[in-house]
């Protein structure tokens, strides 16, 4: 299989369905004549043309509010927001119309749009352009949230996304759009509601989402020459998340540690936390850690700023704590 890079599978992803569909149509600030912040919307704008790749002011609610508009009478908007800290201006018609249409017009009016854009930590951006707010839109009843972490899943999580009739949310990650992974040339989907067992392991339950998975599979490495197994269960959907696969894992290794790049209070790391520990109780032989950023704003210094986030050796530390290897 081809091997390319996560912004090349998400534009991949855009394309195919964009050519099947004539509904589906991409507006965000940058993505036509600049070809994306992040050069994911590369080549659209010459294919489709400007109706269907349409440049939009710096008014990420009024945009957005468009969008909710064109999805109920029919269209399939993909929304890019530069950045999720630019989707706080956006949160009233996510939450209030895109996620409650359906349910305020019993069930009549379909909202088939999908968000998407950077989301997380980046580098030297401070406090106000480095968040992680997947809490924000996973607690919301009548969204879908997904958060892929290779090119193979993001094509095919994104591809299932435009296609479905609810809104459903994407978190991407600013620095891992250059993350490279096999993707088959032929067309595949991928359930929302799916985890992926990332790596087998028998010690361990290693569970993450988005940019982390890559530190939980470079921590199983490290605690491999420790001789511990870690198996790395990557979620890929956060509403729903697949518990059947979860609990699974947790009752072979009876251990787990969650890694996300949240603040730890009502994130969805602690929630899937509570999950494992109430449904796998008598499975467990230590509690439940959670790897997460410290619980301060994001600082710009560049040592202070890698210190509050999540790490391999972070990752270690809590594994040695749930196997008393201290």
């Amino acid at each position: 299989m081809p091997e390319i890079q996560i912004r090349e599978a998400i534009r991949q992803a855009m394309d195919e369905e964009m050519a099947r569909d004539k509904n589906v149509f991409l507006l965000g600030e940058e993505v036509g004549e600049y070809n994306g912040a992040y050069k994911v919307s590369k080549g659209l704008l010459d294919k489709y043309g400007e109706k269907r790749v349409r440049d939009t002011p710096i008014a990420e609610l009024g945009f957005t509010g468009l969008a909710v508009g064109a999805a109920s009478v029919g269209l399939r908007p993909i929304v890019e927001w530069m950045t999720f800290n630019f989707a706080l201006l956006a949160l009233d018609q996510v939450i209030n119309n895109a996620a409650k249409l359906r349910h305020m017009s019993g069930g009549q009016v379909k909202v088939p749009i999908v968000f998407r854009g950077a989301n997380g930590p980046a580098e030297y951006l401070s406090s106000q352009h480095s968040q992680a707010f997947q809490s924000f839109f996973a607690h919301v009843p009548g969204l879908k949230v997904i958060a892929p972490s290779t090119p193979y899943d993001y094509k095919g999580l994104l591809k299932t996304a435009i296609r479905d009739d609810n809104p459903v949310v994407m978190l991407e990650s600013e620095l891992a759009y250059g993350w490279t992974g096999e993707v088959p040339e032929e067309e595949y989907l991928i359930p929302f509601g799916s985890a992926d067992i990332k790596r087998e392991g028998a010690d361990v339950t290693l569970v993450a989402y988005s940019k982390p998975v890559r530190m939980a599979l470079d921590a199983a490495d490290k605690l491999a020459d420790m001789g511990i197994e870690a198996e790395v269960v990557d979620l890929r959907s956060i509403r729903p998340i697949d518990e059947a696969t979860l609990y699974r894992s947790v009752r072979k290794t009876n251990r787990a540690v969650v890694i996300e790049e949240s603040w730890p209070v009502a994130s969805v790391g602690s929630h899937v936390g509570w999950m494992i520990s109430r449904n796998c109780f008598d499975d467990l032989d230590a509690p439940v850690e959670l790897v997460h950023s410290e619980d301060v704003p994001m600082p710009y210094n560049h040592t202070l700023e890698a210190a509050i986030q999540p790490s391999v050796d972070k990752i270690v530390a809590a594994v040695k704590r749930v196997t008393y290897k201290e």
